[in-house]
């Protein structure tokens, strides 16, 4: 391994100061897209910036009709947290659905979605509920945040510290999961908050989280999984890999999507 500096800061300001100095640092969340690469050489940043010791990113709270969930919150906790559970239980479901024990414990919610991995769980829950990620210098609207696959609309020097979350009346999560990584091969978010429809995908779409514009238009009529009986989207544009082709993946989104309802009605 080669000479990097390791930074410990304790506030977000300090953090951003740091990122400001170094501009080959990079930030230090759960580290399991970061490390792997920087043995691989891919990367080699000048300075790591662990974020583990920061004030004020942890945690789950209500606020107003909102879930907000700090940015360095573990999978484990949300998927444990009371708030959660009790309030949006399709949110808890998607902590609790990644990786394995190993992961959850260490994984957290601002590094899947800096990150946004086209298999991560995260970017469908944020898309399908609409949520808000919020970083040290504003606020940015979910559909406005990941612009494609590793791509987010994240600035030099910005850090995320917490995501917002509006409570929605009915909303599940269901994915297709790789049997060894529990990456889903498709995962899709549905959710209904007074006329505010959403269906959001991850894991098919060959440039990352998308929305089924077509699913939702059709639930306007009926929130209910018969609604998109029979309906399916074209394979163009879906990822092909080892695991799934192009039109398989396509199959899985109204699979999965129907069995979200399914959960979401029950």
């Amino acid at each position: 391994m080669y000479n990097f500096t390791f930074h410990r800061p304790t506030t977000v300001r300090q953090a951003a100061g740091l990122l400001a100095r170094n501009p080959e640092a990079k930030l230090l969340a759960g580290g399991h897209s970061l490390l792997p690469v920087m043995k691989q050489r891919l990367a080699q940043p000048s300075a790591l910036i662990d974020l583990s010791l920061v004030e004020g990113l942890s945690g789950v709270e209500q606020k107003g009709r909102s879930i907000v969930i700090g940015a360095m919150t573990r999978h484990a906790d949300a998927a444990n947290s009371p708030v959660l559970q009790q309030l949006l239980p399709g949110l808890a479901a998607v902590p609790a659905s990644v990786g394995d024990p190993q992961v959850r414990n260490r994984g957290t919610i601002g590094g899947s979605i800096a990150n946004n991995d086209p298999n991560a769980d995260y970017p469908a829950a944020c898309l399908g509920l609409g949520a808000t990620i919020i970083t040290n210098k504003r606020r940015i609207a979910a559909d406005d945040f990941f612009t494609g696959m590793f791509s987010t609309a994240l600035e030099d020097g910005e850090i995320i510290t917490k995501v917002s979350f509006p409570i929605a009346k009915k909303a599940a999560y269901e994915k297709f999961k790789h049997p060894a990584s529990g990456f889903a091969l498709v995962g899709v978010f549905v959710s209904k908050r007074g006329a505010d429809i959403r269906v959001a995908v991850t894991g098919a779409g060959a440039n990352g989280v998308f929305r089924v514009k077509s699913f939702e238009e059709a639930l306007k009529k009926r929130f209910a999984a018969k609604s998109i009986e029979g309906m399916t989207i074209p394979a163009n544009g879906m990822n092909s890999d080892i695991h799934a082709s192009p039109e398989y993946r396509a199959h899985l989104v109204g699979v999965m999507a129907r069995r979200a309802l399914a959960k979401a009605t029950a």
